[in-house]
């Protein structure tokens, strides 16, 4: 491949960051991804076509590469803001580690177009449920390899209003995604081949996907419950100053006081200390000003076992017994140190970054006649660990501290999904943040109420609990993966034959 084909499809994977929130342009996905299977398939150089697979397969890494590196630097590069601006790390260094990292993730989509170039067999129907196939794959495998970073999977462009949105409940994001890649292939390899049953499959795709829109997987439960979520905007910099530590416990405390409901949240590590280092009444007058509203109040600290293991955890206090949530899937280098990289460290400067990871399953916390499920910050990307709380939980919580990332695309596209989980799980989101975005999402994936960014505030919301599983919920990913594995064990039982 040239390098004007790379250059393209460089172009190509940044314009498809245009996509996600905040701009919201979702059909830019499906043409994103379309010039992808264009530059592999179709409009590929006749002697590349003709080549040997492995050949074609050299030639497909170097196209899919440049399509996910210009994604992941368009939709990512707020990662140096945490790493130079809050991480202290050198601009050179910060800059050189974030073009490595998107690098490395820009490889998975490389391997998806070294398989779909090796497999495909030059006919248009069956070349664009391989390339379906492969992009479902591979954006599966990075939702899971080196702990995962399913950030920017292309399933989360297509939120509502995107008719394949109704598909969430039924696959999740990464089936969203390959449905997105079979409709952008299927309608290129029409044109094409000037055939028109291939769009008309890609039509019906769509039709279906608004069909199940109009589903109600899941129904809702008990009374409403009146909920304050908290938006502290405490700035980053200023957080873990000790001077500061006593105005920091004053504003959440105050926000406290000044929100009554029988459910109030505030964000991750609102608290920015052990719980049990806090002034010896804190901690009761949070409890007590929670129990004087009727209810109860989650925050977001850090609490210690008997160990010395460090765990970013929720602690609910108030009239209902104390509970507890402790982090399960940490970031790496930002909450622990993956082996051998321990010289990370010795060029940013990270508060609490020797962190321990919490249980796999814990309960929800039974709180206002509900059964909330509290997830923190990055954890709510992980779709499938999500579901581990269901069918049980009735609302999903999460708490957030975006603030790392300053004034970027991070928090738009961290709301956008949150949009998808609820769709995947059927029950309502809801999101404290520090900084934003802090918001209700409905279990349809509508955002019915959210704060500005970067604003103090609170944002009292009216919400019910849903019971009952989704298609999703109930067996994950692998309806999706499945089918999309079975596609490539018949490509290449075609091409071995």
């Amino acid at each position: 491949m040239g390098w004007r084909h790379k250059g393209v499809a460089f172009l190509a994977g940044g314009a498809s960051v245009l996509a996600y929130a905040p701009f919201g342009l979702f059909p830019v996905a499906a043409i994103a991804l379309g010039v992808l299977f264009w530059l592999l398939g179709p409009g590929a150089p006749e002697a590349l076509r003709s080549a040997s697979p492995d050949r074609r397969a050299r030639g497909g890494f170097g196209i899919g590469f440049a399509w996910g590196l210009g994604a992941m630097l368009a939709g990512v590069s707020w990662l140096y803001v945490a790493l130079h601006r809050f991480g202290g790390m050198p601009m050179p260094l910060a800059a050189l580690a974030v073009l490595l990292f998107c690098a490395f993730m820009g490889a998975f989509a490389g391997l998806s177009g070294a398989l779909f170039g090796a497999l495909r067999q030059g006919r248009a129907g069956r070349d664009a449920l391989l390339f379906a196939a492969v992009w479902l794959v591979g954006e599966w495998v990075r939702g899971w390899a080196f702990t995962g970073f399913p950030w920017l999977a292309s399933g989360y462009s297509q939120s509502p209003p995107s008719p394949l949105a109704g598909f969430a409940p039924v696959f999740g994001v990464f089936g969203v995604g390959g449905l997105l890649a079979a409709v952008a292939a299927l309608v290129v390899a029409a044109a094409c081949a000037r055939n028109w049953r291939p769009a008309l499959v890609a039509l019906l795709l769509v039709a279906a996907g608004a069909g199940l829109r109009l589903v109600a997987w899941t129904a809702p439960v008990g009374e409403r419950l009146q909920v304050a979520l908290l938006q502290p905007n405490i700035e980053q910099s200023l957080k873990w100053r000790p001077e500061m530590l006593q105005h920091w416990l004053e504003v959440n405390l105050s926000m406290l006081r000044d929100n009554p409901a029988p459910l109030v949240v505030l964000p991750e590590t609102t608290i920015p200390l052990l719980i049990d280092h806090l002034p010896p009444d804190y901690r009761d007058a949070l409890a007590r000003t929670a129990a004087q509203h009727g209810g109860d109040v989650i925050l977001g600290t850090f609490t210690r076992d008997a160990d010395g293991h460090i765990f970013n955890a929720a602690v609910s206090l108030g009239r209902s017994p104390t509970a507890y949530y402790a982090k399960q899937h940490l970031v790496p280098f930002g909450e622990y140190s993956p082996p051998l990289f321990s010289w990370f460290y010795a060029l940013a400067s990270i508060p609490m970054a020797d962190q321990t990871r919490g249980a796999p399953r814990q309960p929800p916390m039974t709180l206002a006649g509900q059964k909330v499920a509290v997830n923190i910050c990055y954890e709510d990307v992980f779709g499938e660990e999500l579901i581990r709380s269901l069918p049980e939980a009735t609302l999903m919580l999460n708490l957030s501290n975006l603030a790392w990332y300053g004034d970027s695309l991070a928090q738009p596209q961290h709301l956008q999904i949150a949009r998808l989980r609820a769709l995947e799980t059927g029950r309502p989101m809801l999101r404290a943040t520090n900084t934003g975005m802090t918001a209700l999402v409905a279990p349809d994936g509508h955002v019915e109420a959210v704060l500005p960014a970067f604003e103090a505030g609170a944002l009292h919301v009216e919400v019910r609990g849903y019971q009952g599983l989704t298609p999703y919920a109930r067996w994950g990913n692998w309806p999706a993966v499945a089918a999309a594995l079975a596609v490539l064990g018949l490509a290449a039982f075609r091409r071995r034959g």
